[in-house]
């Protein structure tokens, strides 16, 4: 009888962008043996095995089935027989396999264009012009450009690179040769190289007239742009800049190199170029050189992180002395008015101050402040100190050269004890001057208001009845006092026998006569008249 066919051995999955390819192996060597392979898809054990497109009745030992999978980030799994004349072997083991893991970068495309003695390249992303994609953002690729002079000592050479950049500093009329990858760095994925592709240098135009050595310095975000000439005729320069997010697109951006602002016909070798480094990212600059009879040069190009290539300038240091303490105030870099220095970069400051003395060759001090203003306390009486501060920006890893020294020399020593018991001695004279003259006024006046409106003096019981006041204050106006007229008769009337005694009467006058209220001596007729009355009624 026949064999029993044998299980493929060793299937495994190869995705390159979205193509999908399933190889295998299979030790029999018989013919017309074919292969066929299932495969279940994101459900797992949902759903039931199906023939894998692309890969059913395959004589060879490789398939490919790119148009069978368009779920690249869900699970799939897939298994390969054999069979013959009717006969199949067991099924193989299953694989596992997520697309999007599993997947490779495939090769991108590669442009070359001598251009001056450079060479100009264009890269053309993995997948670009495909409708279905395993990488949805070419953007996001990272580009490692290999390249060497074709010759049989020539090295590899490498450099990151745009979509659309220039490789320049290369031998004139000389073949290079040159491959590209793509690389996403997020995903740790290194992409496949490019084919093999060489050009030929030419020599470069009017190589004397360029600028060379483009270089930027920056100081409290105020940037010049230097380079150097070794022309000897006339010659202007133009300052163009290109915004750096535009060499990340993939589209041609020679076309959006624009002039800075005051650089547009410089005959030296330097420009200001703060006006068009204002925001944060990264910058491109280069210097077209126009030499007599049309003559131009256009120079290499230098790339400008501002906050990276920026300087951080010395503070402003102001100082304050009260007893032994020394007060330190912190201009920042640039000034208060510079926006950009305040707004980038988070500063801290570090404080060197000494002891300024011939005498004392102690070491200077350090102390360390995130604001602007600092106390550094322990100091001794009568002793000139020095100090100089630090600006410090911890993460772009940079600090400022130390401002001019300042100094200032601490008061003599206090003697505290004597000045506190004369402060105090001076404050009790004064409390005593101010409180006494004060206590004796509201003495004063307290009595007087006593005086006047409670006195202590009591009118006698037998009086009260008049409710008279017996004690006029003399602060108070007295009323006139009204006076009764009283008529007094003196005589003695007997009546059958009894005797009418008008003593009382008789003291009544004199008692009037006395207190000057009841006599009147106008009115003695009608007295003498009103005792005939009473007589005449008696009898």
């Amino acid at each position: 009888g026949q064999v029993p066919l044998q299980s493929p051995q060793h299937v495994e999955v190869h995705v390159v962008n979205t193509n999908f390819t399933l190889s295998w192996s299979h030790p029999g060597k018989e013919p017309g043996v074919t292969f066929s392979a299932e495969y279940q898809g994101p459900d797992g054990g949902g759903t039931a095995w199906q023939w894998l497109p692309g890969c059913h009745n395959v004589s060879g030992t490789r398939c490919d089935f790119s148009l069978a999978i368009s779920e690249f980030y869900d699970s799939h799994w897939l298994r390969v027989r054999a069979q013959r004349a009717g006969h199949v072997s067991p099924w193989s083991h299953t694989v596992h396999m997520v697309p999007a893991h599993e997947a490779q970068i495939g090769p991108p495309g590669l442009e070359l264009q001598p251009t001056n003695g450079d060479i100009k390249i264009k890269i053309s992303p993995p997948e670009a012009n495909q409708d279905k994609k395993m990488w949805l953002d070419d953007l996001s690729f990272k580009y490692n450009l290999v390249y060497w002079e074709n010759s049989s000592d020539s090295q590899l050479r490498s450099k990151s690179v745009f979509p659309v950049d220039t490789v320049d500093g290369l031998a004139p009329d000389t073949t290079y040769c040159f491959r590209v990858q793509a690389n996403l760095p997020a995903e740790a994925k290194e992409g496949q190289f490019s084919p093999t592709c060489c050009v030929r240098t030419t020599r470069k135009v009017n190589e004397l007239l360029c600028a060379t050595n483009l270089r930027v310095l920056g100081l409290n975000m105020d940037f010049h742009l230097h380079w150097d000439s070794q022309y000897k005729q006339p010659v202007s320069y133009s300052v163009q800049y290109l915004i750096g997010y535009l060499k990340r697109l993939n589209d041609d951006h020679s076309g959006k190199w624009l002039e800075v602002p005051g650089c547009g016909n410089v005959t030296g070798g330097r420009c200001r170029v703060s006006p068009v480094l204002t925001t944060t990212g990264f910058y491109y600059l280069r210097v077209l050189a126009r030499g007599q009879g049309h003559q131009c040069c256009l120079s290499a190009e230098v790339k400008v992180d501002p906050l990276k290539t920026n300087e951080i300038g010395p503070p402003g240091v102001k100082l304050d002395i009260s007893d032994t303490l020394l007060h330190v105030q912190i201009s920042p870099p640039g000034g208060p008015g510079n926006e950009l220095m305040r707004d980038n970069y988070v500063l801290s400051y570090r404080i060197l101050y000494w002891k300024n003395s011939s005498n004392d060759e102690e070491e200077a001090k350090v102390k360390e402040l995130k604001q602007t203003i600092g106390t550094i306390a322990g100091l001794e009486p009568r002793t000139l100190y020095c100090v100089k501060v630090q600006a410090v920006s911890e993460a772009y890893n940079k600090s400022s050269a130390y401002s001019q020294q300042e100094c200032t020399q601490t008061p003599a020593e206090k003697s505290f004890p004597l000045v506190i018991l004369a402060t105090f001695t001076v404050a009790l004279v004064a409390v005593l001057l101010l409180v006494v003259p004060l206590v004796f006024v509201l003495y004063q006046a307290y009595s007087k208001i006593k005086y006047v409106f409670f006195p202590s003096c009591q009118p006698p019981l037998n009086i009260e009845g008049f409710g008279g006041q017996l004690c006029p204050s003399p602060y108070l106006s007295t009323p006139e006092e009204p006076i009764e007229n009283c008529s007094i008769i003196e005589s003695m009337v007997t009546y059958e026998g009894n005797q009418v005694d008008f003593k009382d009467y008789k003291h009544s006058k004199q008692s009037s006569r006395d207190s000057g209220n009841y006599s009147n001596d106008d009115n003695t007729s009608g007295s003498k008249d009103s005792a005939e009355m009473l007589q005449k009624e008696i009898i």
